[in-house]
């Protein structure tokens, strides 16, 4: 009875054994075949770059209205941010620019100092945001509103409706030029391009204008009660600039 417990209990360690050997004879055999070699990949690698100059079709133009006192002196006769804010939306009305073009940016208030007299009342300020798609008509609009009682304007950004499709045409045009350049590298030394392995985008190298301050002041904006309206505007916005660069791995037959 003793010796069948030991012949059991012994037996799983002999099969273990038995398997260890097994698998060590195959990974022998395995190290000694040699593997096929595998033939030199013949390719090229280029770059193709691509750009574009559109001009902006949407400028987002900022306006800060501020409140003031007709006389500074003693403080009275306040123009408030609700006249001057009809003047603004009757300007743009009258431009042909849509109600829905104007937005509120942000509101605040401060209050004036006049020589040592300390303020008495809180006065309150408005930033908009006007959407356009040119600046022609933008002189007849500030000239519009009472020049008291502007702040400051300035262009904050630009941009364009169709910006994606300008990117992707030019991103295109880029991998284009990137095949071009290598068949026509490929065909100096007598060999032809095979199909693209690897493509890579670079970087996009777009340029947007950076936003213009605008300050109005009252010598600026001042027009006479016998003047003609402000003439439009007939200089265009700087424009942007879409830049790419893309990499391409071609196979070289």
């Amino acid at each position: 009875m003793y010796q069948n417990q030991t012949f059991i209990t012994m037996k799983p360690k002999k099969l273990a054994l038995c398997l260890c050997s097994f698998f060590l004879i195959i990974n022998t055999l395995q190290a000694q075949t040699p593997m096929p070699m595998q033939p030199d990949r013949k390719i090229i690698e280029v770059t193709g770059t691509a750009e574009m100059e559109i001009i902006p079709d949407e400028i987002y133009f900022s306006i800060s209205l501020k409140e003031y006192f007709q006389d500074e002196k003693n403080q009275k006769n306040r123009v408030s941010i609700d006249v001057l804010e009809k003047q603004l939306v009757t300007a743009i009305t009258e431009a042909g620019i849509k109600k829905e073009d104007l937005s509120i940016g942000s509101m605040g208030g401060y209050k004036n100092w006049f020589g040592r007299k300390k303020p008495q009342l809180f006065l309150e300020n408005k930033q908009y945001v006007l959407k356009l798609s040119n600046l022609y008509k933008l002189d007849n609009i500030m000239s519009r509103i009472d020049e008291r009682g502007i702040e400051y304007a300035n262009i904050s950004r630009t941009e364009h409706s169709k910006i994606r499709e300008f990117k992707k045409e030019i991103k295109t045009k880029a991998l284009q030029a990137a095949k071009e350049k290598a068949t026509y590298l490929l065909e100096g030394i007598n060999e032809k391009l095979g199909e693209a392995l690897e493509i890579r985008e670079i970087e996009d190298g777009s340029y947007y204008p950076q936003p213009q301050m605008m300050m109005v002041r009252a010598s600026n904006m001042k027009m006479e009660a016998d003047a003609m309206p402000a003439p439009e505007s007939n200089i265009d916005i700087q424009k942007i600039k879409i830049s790419y660069k893309m990499q391409a791995v071609f196979k070289i037959k």
